[in-house]
């Protein structure tokens, strides 16, 4: 069987990424070949400070169509970087990089040699510069997709908020039924046709024990009637119930997905639960795009102690997709 090829857009220069990647080859063997983009000469210099050692296989955008690719080299594209030296501070000096490579991978995910994406941390501060909340959202613009989700997955749980990246201030103004329904929507079709099941989906509450001391309850006016409008559906899906105990552990073996009102509601227990055994995967876009959940992690450079779990997880997933 032929496995179509994994994008890996390994994105901030100056993170873990690498490091991880290494570790990842060093320990497992996946069936779809990868294909990395990042610049040769960060990537070698890399390979000689964290002593790792494979041959690389650069390619151009035009030979991929003809190549035959294998895990046994680094099948590389690689970008220019002008800095050329890792262990460096975050900062902007990478942006146009990290959006160059990811220019290249669309390009080549709209030529079909593949659907199947995943990138490295990237720097919200300075790559992101508060244009998008984050890459869920860039992605999204980049391929002019309206209707997308955050889906944080593990095999025993998943988790999705509602808003992402959203300050706390502003998130109540940004609950509505329409975005519940679209969020839910791309989930079921999501579990439906790359887990094969109809998830069970819990919902939490906005407010402390889905309670409210003002007149207008979001839990009431807006999360109750949305449940039941989506069980008429025949979705599978309850709740609004209080986000400080939906997941204790006879309330969260119930559920296949709990969607929280924002970021941290459910990424928090999430992390705290499977640390670094979950993924970040977007739904709605036009092709499957997973991302360790973790960012570059600065304080970690060089220092060969990152778990590479979580990058593992993301590329057996796509391994695990013809």
């Amino acid at each position: 069987m032929n496995y179509k090829p994994i994008i890996i857009v390994a994105g901030e220069p100056n993170s873990i990424f690498f490091e991880i990647f290494f570790k990842a080859l060093k320990t497992e063997k996946f069936k779809s070949p990868i294909l990395l983009i990042a610049s040769v000469d960060i990537l070698k210099l890399q390979m000689e400070k964290l002593k790792f050692k494979r041959k690389i296989k650069l390619l151009t955008l035009s030979e991929l169509t003809k190549a035959k690719l294998n895990n046994r080299s680094i099948n590389l594209i690689t970008i220019k970087y002008t800095q050329n030296r890792p262990f460096e501070k975050l900062s902007s000096k990478s942006n146009v990089y990290i959006n160059q490579s990811f220019e290249l991978a669309l390009k080549i995910i709209k030529k079909k040699i593949t659907n199947k994406f995943i990138n490295g941390p990237i720097s919200k501060k300075f790559f992101l510069k508060n244009k998008f909340l984050g890459v869920t959202e860039y992605l999204a613009h980049k391929t002019k997709t309206k209707k997308y989700a955050m889906l944080i997955y593990n095999k025993n749980l998943s988790v999705s908020p509602i808003t992402t990246h959203l300050p706390l201030k502003h998130v109540s103004k940004n609950i509505k039924k329409k975005l519940i329904l679209e969020k839910v929507k791309l989930i079921n079709s999501f579990f439906n046709k790359y887990i094969k099941k109809k998830p069970n989906i819990a919902i939490t509450g906005l407010n402390p024990h889905c309670e409210s001391i003002d007149l207008f309850s979001e839990d009431q006016k807006i999360l109750k009637p949305t449940v039941k409008y989506l069980s008429k559906l025949k979705y599978k899906i309850s709740g609004p119930f209080a986000a400080d105990t939906i997941f204790l552990k006879k309330n969260r073996e119930k559920f296949d997905v709990i969607i929280g009102m924002y970021h941290d509601q459910v990424l928090t227990p999430i992390k705290t639960l499977y640390e670094y055994d979950a993924i970040n995967i977007t739904l709605g876009l036009p092709f499957i795009r997973v991302s360790p959940d973790h960012g570059p992690n600065e304080s970690m450079l060089g220092k060969n102690l990152s778990n590479p779990l979580s990058l593992i997880r993301a590329i057996k997933f796509l391994d695990s997709q013809k």
